[in-house]
């Protein structure tokens, strides 16, 4: 029975897959073709690299998405990483970016960025080609929650871009800015810094860029209490990225939605979008954005009153954690609200001990950080210990710092989170103390 070598694949035409492998082991290794070929392929990924920025990004992300397999079969080419680093980036194949920098520009300032997104190796990188090098290594500190590595080539990052006129950059150190801000505790300046961004992303068309900045300025809203606000920011970002397919944001907005929905008293719909974020960053081999989810999950069980569960889930949240600091020599963001759960669950169990251990750890790397939002997070913890200690007293006055710290900060704690202070507010007064 005749049938043709060719198989469509609207609007092109390719060669059966065992047809292609044929003629490929019939050449030489030198052979002209596997040159043409690379030349062909490296051209395409050069010409894609400057529409991946703006509003051709859709178009141009599809188009390599078509030319996978093929780009992975040009094998040590320098041009060909540096053209194609945005790409696995905004896909999120960190993993594949890092293996092919690792092998062609080991050290460079792409090859340090992906190795931390992937969580491989804290980078020092002492030399930048430019200013979008230095901003992606700044990016990268950022993602590990490293704010003092990430702040100095945040600042140089963004006075390169505007003494160079490159909107791009500038919107992307903005989103930056916004991040570290929110990690700092500087409501003010996060959303200033992102609502810039957000202008100069839509205004050039950026849709990936639209969802970062977005994304700060829906986190805003959750820490102010705009819930509404917060959801809808999230749920736009949310069809951004399913529409370009970047499915680890995907992953990330439907943790987001999930936190929503849990501050909102929807349990049930809190723990579906964090199991749909899980198994989607699972699938994506993404081990930040499924720590994420976890933790969402673990904040469900406690709510529910699922001790159990939730110490389970915040455990290995911990441990993971824990890992990672003992390979980076820094404190991660998250760390504080892990430590702080588990010592609520400790104290919600009677377990003054464990519980005070706990909170004592998190006000530690709270300080470290520099967040006064955290910091007033382990006092509302400790006020807890104390109440089982019966040092009433201590308690009050913990409530009292933290409440002051949070108004500090224009971020006093909303009803939908004071269920541990109240909790604790009701103990003291059962014994008596109701100031």
């Amino acid at each position: 029975m005749n049938r043709s070598v060719l198989v469509a694949d609207p609007p092109r035409y390719r060669l059966l897959e065992s047809i292609a492998a044929y003629c490929l082991e019939r050449l030489e290794a030198d052979d002209r073709a596997f040159r043409l070929r690379d030349e062909f392929y490296i051209g395409l990924a050069e010409r894609a690299r400057p529409h991946l920025y703006g509003h051709a990004q859709r178009e141009w992300l599809r188009r390599l998405d078509d030319e996978a397999v093929n780009l992975r079969s040009v094998t040590g080419s320098r041009c060909l990483a540096e053209a194609l680093a945005w790409y696995w980036y905004l896909r999120g194949r960190h993993g594949e970016g890092h293996r092919y920098l690792a092998a062609v520009s080991e050290g460079s300032a792409l090859e340090a960025g992906f190795a931390m997104l992937i969580g491989a190796r804290r980078a020092e990188v002492k030399e930048f080609p430019d200013a979008r090098s230095r901003w992606f290594v700044a990016h990268a500190y950022l993602h590990l929650g490293d704010v003092a590595a990430a702040e100095p080539l945040l600042a140089r990052a963004l006075a390169d871009f505007r003494a160079l006129d490159d909107r791009w950059g500038e919107a992307a150190a903005l989103a930056g800015r916004a991040k570290q801000a929110m990690f700092q505790g500087d409501l003010a300046t996060a959303e200033r810094s992102g609502t810039e961004s957000l202008a100069i992303f839509t205004d050039l068309g950026d849709r990936w860029g639209r969802l970062q900045a977005s994304d700060m300025l829906g986190y805003l809203a959750e820490v102010t209490g705009d819930h509404e606000r917060a959801g809808r920011l999230h749920g736009e970002g949310l069809r951004i990225a399913e529409d370009l397919r970047l499915w680890t944001d995907v992953s990330y907005r439907l943790s987001s939605l999930g936190r929503i929905a849990l501050l909102t008293g929807d349990l049930a719909r809190s723990r579906e979008f964090h199991e749909r974020g899980m198994r989607l960053a699972a699938e994506q081999s993404n081990p930040f954005a499924e720590d994420f989810a976890r933790v969402g999950l673990g904040l469900v069980a406690r709510r529910a009153g699922g001790l159990d569960t939730a110490e389970r889930l915040f455990q290995e949240s911990l441990d993971w954690n824990r890992r990672l600091e003992a390979d980076y020599g820094v404190p991660f963001y998250g760390m504080t609200l892990i430590l702080a759960e588990l010592g609520f669950i400790a104290e919600q169990r009677g377990d003054a001990a464990p519980a005070r251990a706990l909170h004592a750890e998190g006000l530690a790397a709270a300080r470290e950080v520099g967040d006064p939002r955290s910091v007033a997070l382990a006092y509302e913890g400790l006020a807890g210990v104390a109440v089982l200690e019966g040092a009433a007293e201590e308690a009050l006055r913990l409530l009292r710092e933290a409440a002051a710290l949070r108004e500090s900060v224009g971020a006093p704690l909303p009803p939908a989170e004071s269920g541990d202070v109240d909790r604790i507010r009701a103990a003291l007064g059962a014994g008596g103390i109701v100031r």
